[in-house]
């Protein structure tokens, strides 16, 4: 049996979300289906976040065991001429069976793009949250540094959240300024379901001058996901990081195409 780790690209809008779902396109049905093709025998995904609907990745990783012979190309080519054209396997590498691409993760790390326009691009709208509004970016980057460190992050989780806990751990949060677009850059050992799309959606109130920064420490004190500002739009999320003991190789972070060119 020889194990496998990928690396996959999706445009979310196109899917119900990464889990299988039943007569529903999913990003795993989709892969799962072209897997099992390529390896001849049914063929299970770990993957390491499981992405809402209208998501996206640059860097999603899942991973697979095998009893099928093929080369890492043929991995790669197989899968991709079998999946819609909004995914692609971007790499493939060779793993020891102790992988998991959820359990064996370090953390994970997404970023949340605003475009601000007065109209909506008609080229990027399924790809970035588009606002009127002009942001404060320092007034956002002084309130994401509330959210650093282990703590409970009720407030933004979402109510059919099943995790045990709302433990997590935010390793490093800021805001960039990037052309048009603002974007929240967030890393966590793990996250709440809708915790990103939660804390953007309160980060918008602090940047339109709605609340002050102090506001987001009072929610994390509160722990009521009701005081929170609504969730948002899943349009501007992406999944573009998860990191793995550097043993395994697993490539580093990719930006979207709506954020070449930027720095961080």
């Amino acid at each position: 049996m020889d194990h496998f780790a990928l690396g996959v690209e999706y445009d979310g809008h196109v899917f119900h979300g990464f889990q299988v779902q039943k007569d529903r396109l999913t990003v795993q049905s989709a892969l799962e289906s072209a897997l099992s093709q390529v390896a001849n025998h049914p063929v299970k995904l770990v993957t390491a976040g499981r992405t809402d609907a209208g998501v996206h990745a640059t860097a999603q990783v899942v991973s697979f065991s095998t009893e099928a012979n093929r080369g890492l190309d043929a991995w790669v080519r197989g899968i991709n001429s079998l999946t819609p054209d909004a995914i692609s396997i971007i790499w493939v590498r060779k793993v020891d069976d102790e992988f998991s691409a959820r359990f064996t993760a370090l953390s994970r790390r997404y970023l949340y793009v605003w475009h601000r326009s007065d109209v909506e691009s008609a080229l990027v709208r399924n790809l970035v949250t588009h606002t009127t509004k002009n942001l404060d970016v320092d007034s956002m980057e002084s309130a994401v540094k509330f959210l650093l460190g282990e703590q409970d992050f009720s407030s933004f989780r979402a109510s059919g959240c099943q995790s045990r806990t709302a433990q997590r751990r935010v390793i490093d949060a800021r805001v960039h300024r990037f052309a048009d677009s603002v974007v929240l850059d967030i890393c966590a050992n793990a996250f709440l379901q809708h915790m990103v799309r939660n804390i953007a959606g309160s980060l918008f109130e602090v940047g339109v001058g709605n609340k002050l920064p102090e506001w987001i420490q009072s929610l994390l004190n509160l722990r009521d996901r009701k005081r929170a500002a609504a969730t948002a739009s899943p349009k501007g999320l992406y999944l573009v990081q998860v990191r793995y003991p550097e043993r395994y190789k697993i490539p580093d972070s990719r930006l979207p195409i709506v954020l070449q060119g930027a720095d961080f």
